[in-house]
């Protein structure tokens, strides 16, 4: 229990953030639960699973809020959030699945090149140019797919990808954000789903976790990125933010290369 406060610290922090910018928080809450599990002495071979398992699962509650919030404008296209998810789904489990298998070394790696073409992706704005329409059924099924793969392996919602791809099939930009907040739930979900199974194969898991989902963390995490989201939000209506997302991307790629060092 002395370490909820840890937890609930990183959940704010995390949620304000994502708030503040519209950006997922799971690349700087997966290096921050690192920290915490090894300070706390959870098995090193664990740590970084159990902190992308966490993070993914965290997304399942906090994309509930947005989800919600974009639907009820009508920034949504849902023909397209239908014709991604049944890619997204395997590819979730796939890239969750295969994460699992991974050493913890080889998986800290991979985070960390996730991670920095999401940071490189925001301290460069990228929007590309509408080029064609949207993809149909085939095209969208493959595009979730990879979209979700490789998120589960940063515990990311995937908009970083997800939105460049849908402005490149010619969808405005409020829609591709209320959409891509539509599909991170099922990320999310395929995600969470592959990091318990491979988990549960697991010997010496910290006590109240369930497969790489530890709960304890979870709870405090997204109790106060709830809380401290709608604050984020707020304050963005009242300052500039694009010297914060420069901030938050160099925070990116500092967190990601000191995780890297340490589990290396």
């Amino acid at each position: 229990m002395e370490w909820v406060p840890g937890y609930i610290a990183t959940g704010a922090f995390v949620g304000f953030f994502a708030g503040l910018l519209g950006i997922g928080g799971g690349a700087l809450m997966v290096p921050l639960l690192v920290m915490l599990f090894e300070a706390q002495g959870l098995p090193k071979a664990h740590v970084l699973h159990l902190a992308v398992g966490t993070g993914m699962a965290s997304i399942l509650f906090t994309s509930l809020s947005s989800m919600r919030a974009h639907a009820t404008r009508g920034a949504v296209r849902w023909d397209i959030a239908r014709g991604m998810t049944p890619g997204i789904l395997i590819g979730g489990l796939l890239g969750s699945g295969v994460a699992g298998f991974i050493p913890t070394n080889i998986f800290a790696a991979l985070f960390t090149l996730v991670v920095f073409a999401a940071a490189t992706n925001i301290l460069l704005e990228r929007k590309p140019r509408a080029t064609r329409a949207a993809p149909g059924a085939g095209g969208l099924f493959t595009a979730g797919l990879l979209i979700s793969a490789l998120s589960a392996f940063a515990a990311i919602g995937g908009a970083f990808m997800s939105v460049p791809y849908m402005l490149w099939c010619n969808v405005p930009i409020l829609p591709a954000i209320g959409t891509a907040a539509v599909i991170g739930f099922p990320i999310a979900l395929a995600g969470t789903i592959g990091f318990i199974a491979t988990g549960l194969r697991e010997s010496g898991l910290p006590p109240w976790s369930v497969g790489f989902v530890y709960l304890p963390a979870l709870g405090g995490v997204v109790v106060a990125s709830m809380l401290t989201a709608p604050l984020g939000a707020a304050t963005a209506h009242r300052m500039p933010t694009k010297r914060l997302r420069q901030v938050f991307a160099c925070l990116m790629y500092l967190m990601a290369t000191k995780m890297l060092i340490s589990l290396w």
